[in-house]
């Protein structure tokens, strides 16, 4: 529910044949659909709803000559900054199926925003969930944070990469805390690249994954049933 697989689009897959790789790769580790959600970043990744439908539609356009080939959906990660308040104004965010919004922060500096950016993605109707928050550094000493941002009814996803070092141990550190508090709602695997997907292939291999997730609520599978009803929609249109 949370990659960077969609071709062209951001600093993630660069071409169809590396969007293909990366299917093939995470599809070895079981996975079988997936919620493409590139950057929406003000001047760096200006990406709008049609331009994500755009790469997407060349993609699965791509992927019809594999045999079995994989369910792609499409979305977002909306950067918190000047952009995201255009967005929610004119409520052309992208949205998960199910009514969820993906957003993240710089990892150099916190958003002064983020509250204010949450309270307005639910006046919408949205549920918003935060991107790796193990991955702010400015929170690792400050771990209140992260029980405020729950309580402001954000919803919180952890980066698969984080259990390991990849990241830093830090971050594992804060990942590891917050799974033993039972504070993450979803899981995703953030991949960009062949570096990413052989780190997770890695991680896979050495770590009891689902047993390790077993004190916190995992939701992904929860959108099984809101993607069934996506492709619902589809067929009847």
């Amino acid at each position: 529910m949370h990659n960077h697989i969609l071709p062209g689009i951001d600093d993630g897959s660069q071409s169809i044949e590396q969007s293909i790789d990366l299917l093939k790769g995470l599809g070895r580790m079981g996975f079988e659909k997936f919620i493409c959600t590139p950057h929406i970043m003000e001047g760096v990744h200006p990406n709008t709803i049609r331009t994500i439908e755009d790469a997407k539609d060349k993609l699965v356009n791509g992927i019809k000559q594999l045999p079995n080939s994989p369910a792609i959906y499409h979305a977002a990660e909306h950067m918190i900054d000047d952009g995201i308040a255009r967005l929610i104004d004119t409520n052309e965010l992208c949205v998960i199926p199910g009514g969820y919004v993906l957003i993240e922060m710089s990892y150099l500096q916190e958003s002064k925003a983020l509250f204010q950016t949450i309270l307005d993605i639910q006046r919408l109707g949205y549920q918003p969930i935060l991107a790796h928050p193990e991955r702010y550094n400015y929170y690792h000493y400050n771990f209140n944070m992260y029980k405020q941002i729950k309580d402001a009814g954000c919803m919180l996803q952890l980066n698969l990469l984080s259990i390991s070092r990849y990241y830093g141990v830090e971050v594992k550190s804060a990942a590891l805390t917050m799974i033993k508090s039972g504070m993450y709602d979803f899981v995703g695997t953030d991949v960009h690249h062949s570096r990413h997907l052989a780190a997770l292939e890695d991680i896979v291999a050495k770590y009891p994954v689902r047993d390790l997730l077993k004190t916190c609520n995992i939701l992904n599978p929860s959108l099984q049933d809101h993607l069934k009803s996506n492709d619902n929609v589809i067929a009847a249109g």
